[in-house]
């Protein structure tokens, strides 16, 4: 079996993929903007979120989403969220971190870190669909070296000129393919792209 490693990310109309769920999720640098998510609800979002959770068998995040989704999930597997707060405290959950001494309470954590790419390699033989979510600095880690298979993108209707980037400046250059691409209530967009190996080619339009 060789399993995918998909990002699920919410982000803005210039990019930024910053505390997107709440006030107090990612204040760095003064970001005053977390929560943006909040006023734009989509039905169509919620529905896409929930279907493509329906093959997931394991979680890959960052230290700080990890530390989010242990604090709020594993209290939350009933009522309106219950699948969700099921389903990843049922998961295994692996955490990208340099730190060896990292505390990692919640049931079925593990950290990676030490060798990202042969460790994404044999998640793909132990797991259908790996998650990422959220999880920014990771993501950008996974895109720059393309250890990964899908980049599932819901881009809201909103600028906020500021925050952090999916493909901040210095990314790496990079190709894709678009797997699909709906648009959805309250002005969101759903986009879905493949990563395509190869340098960027350039030239001159019309020639």
């Amino acid at each position: 079996m060789t399993g995918r490693v998909i990002i699920d990310l919410f982000t803005t109309l210039d990019g930024v993929a910053q505390a997107p769920g709440g006030a107090e999720e990612d204040t760095r640098d003064g970001f005053p903007y977390g929560g943006w998510q909040a006023g734009y609800p989509s039905a169509a979002v919620g529905a896409s979120v929930t279907k493509g959770m329906e093959t997931l068998d394991a979680l890959l995040l960052g230290r700080r989403t990890y530390d989010i989704f242990a604090a709020y999930w594993p209290h939350h597997t009933t009522g309106p969220e219950g699948f969700i707060g099921q389903l990843f405290d049922r998961v295994p959950k692996y955490v990208a971190s340099r730190d060896a001494d990292i505390q990692l309470d919640w049931q079925g954590s593990t950290r990676i870190g030490a060798d990202l790419a042969s460790e994404i390699a044999a998640l793909r033989e132990k797991h259908h669909d790996v998650h990422v979510i959220g999880s920014i600095d990771l993501v950008q880690t996974l895109l720059g070296e393309q250890l990964y298979d899908e980049l599932q993108l819901w881009v809201y209707p909103v600028v906020l000129g500021q925050g952090r980037k999916v493909f901040p400046d210095g990314a790496a250059p990079s190709n894709m393919r678009l797997l699909s691409a709906d648009s959805g209530d309250g002005g969101t967009l759903s986009l879905r792209y493949a990563p395509v190996p190869g340098e960027v080619r350039t030239g001159t339009m019309g020639s």
